[in-house]
C-alpha cells in the first residue's frame, strides 16, 4: 500500500490508561440529522472510505489499519444507512494525500457519485501509543461533517475505529448506541438450549449458560450488567438473575412457571410471569426475585411483559379475550387498553427505544407468523416481513434503527436483522443448530 505523509497540531490527553475522545470541530449541517429513520422509504446515502493514512514510515501500523478499515467499512454497511464505497473491498480505488480538506481532491469524488466522504489518519506515537484522526466530509459541500481524534493501544484499533463508526451513524440519523452493544440469545448448537452473547454484527458469539437443559427469555437489566432468563435445568422452569461477571446471581423457584421477564427501566426491578398462585399473572420483582406486587389479574393466561422506555407502560399478551393479543397497562392508573384487533394470534410486543412504537408479532389468514409494527394507540400497522416462512421474537437496536428477529426462511430458526421499516433483512450470524429469541442490550456492554 501506498503510504501518504500527513500531519496535525493537537494535545492527547489519557483517560484510565486506555483512550480518549476529542469532540470535533462544528458540523457544516448544523448537527441535523441527513436520515429519519422514520421515514417509510430511506435512501442509502453513497459514502467513501478511502484507504488509511499513514504518517511516514510505519510498518508497525499496517496490520492493525487494514484490519481497522475492514471493520469500519462493514460497521457502517451494517446499519443500513449507507452505500458504502471501500478501499477494502474495491482495487484500485482512489487515495488520499492527507486527510484534512486541503488535501482532498472532490472534484474526484463527486465523479464516483459520492456524498459522504471518511479520512482516517494514524501514527505510533514515541511511546507505542496509536494516535487516530478521523474526518467526516460533506462531498457535495465541500465541508467538514465531523472529526474526532482518539488515542490508546494499538489493540484497541477495533475500538476506535468502532466509536468513529458511531459517530458517523449519529451525524446522519441524530441516534447513538449501535455499535456499543450486544444481544443475548437461545442457541441449542450444543444439543441443548443454552444462553449466549454476541456483538451488534453477530461477531463475538460467547455462551454463558452451560445448563445441559432448556434455557429461555433472556432478557437485559437496563444497566446492561444483569440478564434474567428462564431455565429447566433444576426440572422446573425456574428464573435466574445472573450478574454478567458469573460472581453473583439469585433464583426464583417457586412453583408452577417462572418465565418470560422483562426489567424496569432505571431500576433494580423486573417484571415476570409467574403461576404459583393457580393462574398465570405477571408480577412485579424485586431484582433479588422476590414479589412485590402482582401487575395483572386474569383468570386466563398474562405473559410477555415489556416495559415503554420511561417505566410508565407496560405491553402484555393476554388469552382473557379468547385467543393471544396484546395489551398495555398504564403504570401510575392501573388501566388497561387492547391493542391488537386484527388475527387471532398477536404476541411478542417490544417497544422502540423512543417509545413511540410496538413491534410485534402476528398471524394473519394465509399469511403465516410475521412482524408488524404500529404506533401506540394501536393504529397505524404496519407489516414488516412477508413471504419468508415464519417470523418472530422482534427486539430493537438501542438507537432504534434496526430491528432484530428470528426467522425460519432458511429451514432452522436464526438470527436476522432488518431496518426500522423491514428493508435490508440479512442474517446476522451464522453458527450451528436453530438460533431464537434476540435482545438487544439498551446500554453498551463490555466483558473483559
Amino acid at each position: 500500500m501506498k503510504k501518504k505523509i500527513w500531519s496535525y497540531a493537537t494535545v492527547f490527553v489519557m483517560i484510565f490508561g486506555l483512550l480518549i475522545v476529542f469532540p470535533g470541530p462544528s458540523s457544516s449541517m448544523d448537527e441535523v440529522p441527513i436520515i429519519d429513520i422514520h421515514a417509510p422509504f430511506l435512501r442509502k446515502i453513497p459514502i467513501a472510505i478511502p484507504a488509511f493514512v499513514l504518517a511516514g514510515e510505519q510498518e508497525a501500523l499496517l496490520d492493525a489499519g487494514e484490519k481497522g478499515l475492514e471493520y469500519f467499512a462493514g460497521a457502517v454497511d451494517f446499519s443500513g444507512y449507507f452505500m458504502v464505497q471501500s478501499a477494502h473491498d474495491t482495487p484500485g480505488f482512489p487515495g488520499l494525500d492527507g486527510i484534512v480538506a486541503s488535501k482532498i481532491d472532490f472534484s474526484l469524488w463527486k465523479k464516483q457519485g459520492v456524498e459522504l466522504l471518511a479520512s482516517i489518519g494514524l501514527v505510533l506515537a514515541g511511546d507505542g501509543q496509536l494516535e487516530m484522526e478521523c474526518r467526516l466530509f460533506d462531498v457535495v459541500q465541500e465541508s467538514l461533517v465531523v472529526g474526532k481524534r482518539y488515542r490508546g493501544p494499538v489493540s484497541d484499533y477495533r475500538r476506535m475505529f468502532r466509536l468513529f463508526a458511531s459517530e458517523v451513524l449519529f451525524q446522519v440519523t441524530g441516534r447513538q448506541g449501535l455499535y456499543e452493544s450486544r444481544l443475548a440469545f437461545v442457541s441449542d448448537t450444543t444439543g441443548h438450549k443454552e444462553i449466549y452473547i454476541c456483538d451488534y454484527d453477530g461477531t463475538g458469539v460467547r455462551q454463558i449458560t452451560k445448563d445441559q437443559s432448556i434455557a429461555l427469555s433472556p432478557a437485559w437489566s437496563s444497566d446492561g450488567n444483569w440478564l434474567a432468563y428462564t431455565s429447566y435445568r433444576e426440572g422446573n422452569p425456574d428464573l435466574f438473575i445472573r450478574h454478567l461477571d458469573g460472581g453473583r446471581g439469585f433464583h426464583v423457584s417457586k412453583p408452577g412457571l417462572n418465565v418470560t421477564p422483562a426489567w424496569v427501566p432505571g431500576a433494580f426491578q423486573l417484571a415476570a410471569t409467574l403461576s404459583f398462585e393457580g393462574h398465570q399473572n405477571i408480577y412485579l420483582l424485586t431484582g433479588q426475585g422476590k414479589v412485590i406486587k402482582k401487575l395483572t389479574h386474569s383468570w386466563d393466561i398474562d405473559v410477555s411483559p415489556a416495559f415503554s422506555p420511561d417505566g410508565k407502560q407496560m405491553a402484555f399478551v393476554s388469552r382473557r379475550s379468547g385467543s393471544p393479543q396484546i395489551y398495555v397497562k398504564d403504570m401510575e392508573s392501573g388501566r388497561v387498553q387492547r391493542l391488537t384487533y386484527e388475527g387471532n394470534y398477536n404476541t411478542s410486543p417490544a417497544f422502540s427505544p423512543d417509545g413511540r412504537h410496538l413491534a410485534f408479532v402476528g398471524m394473519r389468514r394465509g399469511e403465516g407468523i410475521n412482524i408488524y409494527r404500529m404506533d401506540l394507540d394501536g393504529q397505524r400497522v404496519v407489516q414488516l416481513t412477508q413471504n419468508s416462512r415464519d417470523n418472530e421474537d422482534p427486539t430493537w437496536s438501542p438507537d432504534g434503527s434496526l430491528i432484530a428477529f428470528t426467522s425460519s426462511r432458511e429451514g432452522v430458526f436464526n438470527l436476522y436483522v432488518m431496518t426500522a421499516y423491514g428493508t435490508d433483512q440479512r442474517r446476522l450470524l451464522s453458527m450451528p443448530g436453530g438460533q431464537t429469541t434476540p435482545r438487544w442490550s439498551l446500554k453498551p456492554v463490555r466483558f473483559e
